[in-house]
């Protein structure tokens, strides 16, 4: 009787920690692992609680006892200032015994190694690896792990991982995508003298940008045709349709009356929002605008596949997001790891709890050119009733009264379905009552700021962390 296949090898699921409380809430949701950056030498100067030594010291402590890991991101490309001052000011980081540092650098890899022999290191995905030749070379000068680049399909990643059978790769599977090449964006550097790769990055892709249609005047210089500007895609998602739209209502005009026709492209004028009168030239092809507002990456019905290519590592964007956000995502993969591990097929379910998560849209950005026809019934039949908004976190426990207590993030009242986010699985009940700070009773909450007393549903368990969601 031939031997059944071994199973699937388990990879670890990686998630973002700004804070203390973002990194234990990640490991209480399933996280295995966590990762932080040093501000001076990471990608997020903002929002980074664990430039302290004695908090960073204090979180890699935690990770260590509850036996979970912590990989330290020093992942700029550093100009000379910098280098004169990296190994002084991580020494006694790299004191605190990270599990490894996430670098991409080559210079500073180059430190690394000759100072820290033993550490290891994970190559950063800003370092744009997109083949099995580079992924050799890294493995060559001693690299450990590999987290591949955005830009890569399923089929890439898996022919990756056929060629260098014995190198540790990392995907994304969650989290903001740039709209440049991997975080090459010299998008805030030109507005805000900002550089991206040196963790200062405003997001300038995000704002609110304008369209006016141009063309060539008898010089050869670009101006605007007139008229009021076309879209204005301040919400998530609205750029494809603005710009598309765009181009479809520019079709029927003529060269001389309307944008510049060059090779099947457009010529196009950018404003943003605070700078009015500063047009920028762009060009925009049939595959659309491509310096504007990114989707957020979602590709939890892409895990069965990773896990059967043998990716390592599954990582989730956010560092500068919530606990909330961590505790949502970190939950989601982790029942969509252990489903496809155990055998078991896709919960399309997973697909609603994330969209309760504040995103700019998704998409499963480069993994598959064309959904097949099952997951194309994944995305477009998961259940609406799974958008759900966060409106509290339970911060104490009345044990006499059997009550919770409740900081209010959003309004929510008697009369809601509420959802309650636990690491042991969550609880769905309509809530019935509810009791203000002084204990009287109550209809509704109306929003933040505040903190209220209900009774958690029978199968919550009032020690453990606990996040409420009212369905939408």
């Amino acid at each position: 009787m031939p031997a059944s296949p071994p199973a699937p090898r388990r990879p670890e699921l990686l998630a973002p920690a700004g804070t203390l409380d973002m990194m234990r809430t990640a490991f209480a949701y399933g996280a295995d692992a966590v990762y932080a950056g040093q501000p001076r030498y990471s990608l997020r100067v903002r929002n980074n609680h664990f430039g302290q030594l004695d908090t960073l010291a204090a979180g890699m402590a935690e990770a260590r006892a509850a036996g979970k890991l912590f990989y330290l991101v020093a992942n700029i490309y550093p100009h000379n200032a910098k280098l004169r001052t990296f190994e002084d000011d991580m020494a006694p980081v790299i004191a605190l015994q990270p599990d490894a540092l996430i670098m991409a650098d080559p210079g500073l890899i180059l430190m690394v190694r000759e100072r820290w022999p033993e550490l290891p290191i994970h190559l950063s995905v800003q370092a744009n690896t997109t083949n099995y030749a580079s992924v050799r070379f890294w493995q060559s000068v001693g690299v450990k792990r590999i987290i591949l680049s955005r830009e890569l399909s399923l089929d890439e990643v898996a022919e990756i991982r056929d060629a260098c059978p014995d190198m540790e790769l990392e995907v994304f599977v969650h989290g903001a995508l740039c709209i440049a090449y991997s975080g090459r964006c010299l998008l805030s550097g030109y507005f805000n003298h900002r550089d991206p790769n040196q963790g200062s990055c405003t997001n300038s892709c995000r704002w609110d940008y304008k369209l006016h249609e141009a063309a060539e005047d008898a010089a050869g210089d670009v101006q605007a045709c007139g008229g009021a500007p076309i879209g204005n895609p301040k919400d998530a998602g609205a750029v494809g349709t603005a710009t598309r739209s765009a181009l479809d209502t520019a079709q029927g005009l003529a060269l001389g009356g309307g944008p510049r026709h060059l090779g099947g492209s457009k010529l196009w004028l950018l404003e943003e929002g605070t700078r009015p009168g500063e047009r920028m030239p762009i060009e925009e092809d049939e595959h659309g605008t491509y310096i504007l507002n990114s989707k957020d990456l979602r590709a939890i019905e892409h895990v069965q596949r990773l896990v059967e290519i043998g990716v390592d590592s599954l990582k989730i964007e956010g560092r500068t997001k919530s606990p909330y956000y961590v505790a949502r995502a970190a939950q989601g993969y982790r029942r969509a790891i252990d489903d496809a591990v155990a055998g078991r097929p896709f919960d399309v379910r997973l697909l609603g709890e994330l969209e309760g998560l504040a995103s700019r849209g998704y998409t499963d950005g480069f993994y598959q050119r064309h959904s097949t026809p099952e997951q194309q019934n994944y995305l477009r039949g998961h259940s609406e009733s799974g958008r759900s908004l966060l409106v509290g976190e339970v911060v104490g426990w009345d044990a006499a009264r059997g009550l919770a207590e409740v900081e209010v993030k959003n309004g929510f009242g008697v009369g809601d379905r509420l959802e309650f986010v636990q690491p042991g699985g969550n609880t769905e009940a309509v809530l019935e009552r509810l009791f203000g700070a002084d204990g009287e009773a109550i209809q509704r909450v109306p929003g933040s700021g505040r903190r209220v007393w209900l009774a958690l549903p029978a199968d919550a368990d009032p020690a453990r962390p606990c996040f409420i969601a009212r369905f939408l």
